[in-house]
């Protein structure tokens, strides 16, 4: 029987170039590498999610593809691809997942665990 798993793995950087913080926006950058730990291709087809600042407001971002791809991934193989997120507040998280379809049409989900977007100096 068939194992499809994605393994996920998020880096974080501060955009200074998009953060204003009179007007409350702080802007990072994430790199997102998604591993095939599976024994069968898949294919990323669509992404969701949470993006959550410091006085809880959330954001839900779904649609189709990554960056306007949708990988195949042998097992073995990996993808790896950058974009951004605006919160209100100098520190929030984003957690989400990415449904994806084995070359067999099984349809499993690539979870990303939460992970911490804060500005420089925002924590203490």
């Amino acid at each position: 029987m068939a194992n499809p798993h994605f393994h996920c793995s998020v880096m974080v950087t501060p955009l200074a170039e998009h953060t204003d913080p009179r007007q409350g926006q702080y802007a990072f950058s994430y790199t997102v590498t998604i591993e095939n730990r599976g024994d069968v291709s898949a294919q990323l087809v669509a992404r969701h999610w949470c993006i959550t600042d410091a006085n809880g407001q959330i954001e839900e971002v779904r649609g189709l593809a990554v960056v306007g791809q949708q990988p195949l991934l042998r097992p073995g193989e990996r993808f790896q691809y950058s974009s951004w997120a605006q919160i209100s507040t100098p520190q929030g998280s984003m957690s989400g997942r990415y449904l994806c379809v084995t070359d067999t049409a099984e349809v499993f989900y690539a979870e990303v665990p939460e992970f911490l977007l804060a500005q420089a100096g925002s924590l203490h």
